[in-house]
């Protein structure tokens, strides 16, 4: 029943999907939203008499610290538990819309990682260029460029059939092994 009800309240919102008639994800905030994060909801056989199972394991929440995850899980698990026994998938929704601000406060994005890997990316040209020196394509002499341009045509390419097995070779040669 409380599935029915899920879907009637959140038909037509971008936020809300359904995963498994069991399990349901909800995003808080707008997309591009700093503050924006991804509640999953799944329940368990016994539930609304067991609580269910709350989680931010999404790759959307990958930007939010696990101290900041265990905060909202852990606010989320006071409302389970004032709830338990009652439909509360909707319950628990709204509440973090609600207090969205409130459960993010603490917030500071994790993409320092990504800025300082750019600081790092930024720098290695000035100090390692000994690395560009093994990119660098092996030097041939005009010898070797005058055969290597005699195999191939103008523009590089190696003949059409240039590694074909001459048939009629093969064939004479196996002829005379199974005689």
């Amino acid at each position: 029943m409380e599935l029915e009800a899920l879907r009637s309240i959140y038909e037509g919102d971008e936020s809300f999907r359904e995963l498994s008639p069991v399990s349901f994800q909800y995003r808080i905030g707008e997309n591009g939203d700093p503050k924006a994060f991804l509640i999953e909801i799944s329940w368990t056989e016994t539930y609304p008499q067991t609580p269910p199972i709350i989680s931010m394991n999404a790759f959307f929440n990958n930007t939010i610290s696990s101290a900041v995850k265990q905060s909202i899980l852990a606010k989320l698990q006071e409302a389970v538990e004032v709830n338990l026994g009652t439909a509360m998938t909707y319950t628990l929704f709204e509440y973090a819309k609600d207090n969205k601000e409130r459960l993010m406060e603490n917030h500071r994005p994790v993409c320092s990682a990504t800025s300082i890997s750019n600081i790092i990316s930024v720098e290695t040209p000035n100090t390692a260029p000994s690395s560009k020196k093994k990119d660098k394509k092996e030097q041939l002499s005009k010898a070797q460029k005058r055969k290597l341009a005699d195999k191939t045509d103008h523009k590089g390419e190696l003949p059409r059939g240039w590694n074909w097995v001459d048939v009629v070779k093969l064939s004479k040669t196996g002829s005379k092994d199974d005689e």
